[in-house]
Parts: structure tokens; C-alpha cells; sequence
């Protein structure tokens, strides 16, 4: 995992006062800025880095961040992942980086990463400043329903005793066996376990901040959250979306579902050979890189052909 370098510490402050915190890579300006929001639980120097790094070298202005409860970001209780929160969290972000002395402020694109490309998605669902969204591989389902039963038993037995005065209940996002209660991102299978075992080394990579657990009411809020349902108020902004081959998290086909429903300018790019995990690493990974930059120069000098 590359170290990060050539960026300012930055921090947003969120409607409710909650402090966001992450690394800005400014240009000469003023210039686009792209918003990074990383996966779940993920924590900014998790895969963000080099590709801010490859936006700033093309003449964009990039965020990356940690979201509320995560990382070096405020928020309570800590590692509980609330993806409407987070969404909302993310139109603040918004007007603050569209402050910045360096960033045009008309030319602001949204970009997100797994979970947080579904989080980017909801938030430009609504947000009519964004100019584009780059959605990589986004996760659109969680809850399996031969899940459903014994989970809720569980996070409600939970909201029970936080009620009685007890901790929050916490887990690692993954277990040993690649799995999780709601059968979420390839909970069981290929996915699963790879997810786990990037959780596990993540913190030798260079990301001191991530803590591999998130609490049980994350899976309550995201039993209520229907990111399709939002995705058809993504009617206007451009989008972008990246769908790995061989993605074992995420099921392509569904992905691809999503992007056909889109009627505004869209471009579907199809990464061959690669998963979840590694679409924006390792060989082809300029090549991916570039299609983003020339999506994004297409949309603001000019715009996309439907």
C-alpha cells in the first residue's frame, strides 16, 4: 500500500457538527475536484491513494476521507456504518471542498469505491452540484433472506441491551470462514473470504487507523437502506461505472443491471480478469485509470454523447 504524499490534512464539518477528516491533493487552480469515499469500513489509505495521486498528476483536485465513525473522522459509536448518514455526510463535504481556493466549484464529480460508490450514488441522487459520478464495482444488495430471521433477532436482542446500559455489540465485517449475519458481499463464498483476508493485513499495509470490527446495528441500517430504489432519481449527472469480470463481492450482473436502467450520458467500462479487490491494482490498472480521465475531460469540457 504506497504511503500518501503531496496533501493537506482537511476537515469538513457536517450538519450535526460531526468533523470529517481526509487528505486533499490540490492542483493549480481553479480546477475539477473528485471526492473519493472509500469502501466498507475502509478507512482512506486503503486502494485511495495512488489513484488520487493519479487524478492529481492529471490536473483534478482529489479528497480522499475517512466517513463518519472510521479512521482519523469523528463520530459515535465508532466503526457503526450508517450509509444514509454517510450520504448525507457527503453533500457537506461538497460544499466545503467546493470552498477551496483551488476547485471550481461547478465541475465537482463524486467517485466511490464498492460501498461507497452505492453511498457516492444516493448522494448525486439528490445533490445536483455533482457534474459526474464514477461508480467502481458498487455493492446494490445486502441482506439474503435466508439471512434475515436470524439477524434480526440478533440486532434487536442487541438494541436491547444498549438499552440496559451494555457496549454496543461489535464483529469483525467478515469472520474466518469468509461470512457475516445478513450474507452480504460474497458472505460464504470466494468474495467473502477474500475480504477477509485483505481486512486482516491491512493494518501491516499502512492504514494504522482501521479497526476490523463494526458494530451489529450496522446491519440494521442497512436492512432500511434500498440504494435502487434512490438510483432512479439518478436521472441527470453522468455516470460511470467500472464492473470487474470476476467480481465475487458484487455480482457484475447486477451492477450492469443498475447501469442499463440509467437514461442520462453513461459509460459501462468492463475490467476483464480482475475481482472486487483488485480492479484498480496490479496489470491493466493504467488503463483503468485513463478511462476515468477521459470520462471525466469528456463531461467537463464538452459533455458525453447519450
Amino acid at each position: 500500500m504506497a504511503p500518501i504524499s503531496a496533501f493537506q490534512v482537511i476537515e469538513c464539518r457536517t450538519i450535526d457538527n460531526t468533523t470529517i477528516r481526509g487528505c486533499f491533493y490540490a492542483v493549480a487552480g481553479p480546477a475539477p475536484a473528485i471526492i473519493m469515499t472509500p469502501g466498507f469500513n475502509c478507512v482512506k489509505e486503503m486502494l485511495l491513494p495512488d489513484v488520487a495521486e493519479v487524478f492529481q498528476s492529471s490536473g483534478f483536485n482529489a479528497f480522499i476521507y475517512d466517513p463518519r465513525n472510521i479512521g482519523d473522522s469523528d463520530g459515535s459509536p465508532r466503526n457503526q456504518i450508517d450509509p444514509l448518514r454517510q450520504a448525507e455526510d457527503l453533500t457537506d463535504i461538497i460544499t466545503h471542498i467546493s470552498a477551496l481556493p483551488s476547485v471550481d466549484a461547478s465541475q465537482i464529480t463524486l467517485w466511490g469505491m464498492s460501498f461507497g460508490a452505492t453511498v457516492s450514488a444516493c448522494t448525486a441522487s439528490l445533490d445536483r452540484r455533482v457534474k459526474a459520478l464514477v461508480m467502481v464495482c458498487p455493492i446494490l444488495s445486502f441482506v439474503k433472506p435466508e439471512k434475515r430471521e436470524k439477524a434480526f433477532v440478533q440486532i434487536i436482542k442487541d438494541r436491547q441491551s444498549q438499552l440496559r446500559g451494555n457496549e454496543a455489540f461489535t464483529l469483525p465485517p467478515f469472520n474466518a470462514r469468509g461470512e457475516n449475519p445478513i450474507g452480504m458481499a460474497g458472505s460464504g463464498g470466494p468474495g467473502g473470504l477474500e475480504s477477509f483476508q485483505f481486512m486482516n493485513a491491512v493494518i501491516d499495509r499502512g492504514a494504522p487507523s482501521f479497526r476490523n470490527r463494526i458494530t451489529l446495528q450496522s446491519y440494521y441500517k442497512l436492512a432500511l437502506f434500498e440504494p435502487k430504489s434512490l438510483l432512479c432519481m439518478l436521472d441527470v449527472t453522468p455516470v460511470m461505472m467500472i464492473v470487474p469480470e470476476l467480481d465475487a463481492m458484487s455480482p457484475p450482473e447486477e451492477q450492469i443491471e443498475a447501469f442499463e436502467k440509467f437514461q442520462q450520458p453513461k459509460e459501462l467500462y468492463t475490467v476483464k480478469g480482475k475481482g472486487h479487490l483488485t480492479v484498480l491494482s496490479g496489470d491493466g490498472s493504467e488503463k483503468v485509470s485513463q478511462a476515468q480521465i477521459q470520462f471525466l475531460e469528456a463531461i467537463l469540457h464538452g459533455g458525453l454523447a447519450d
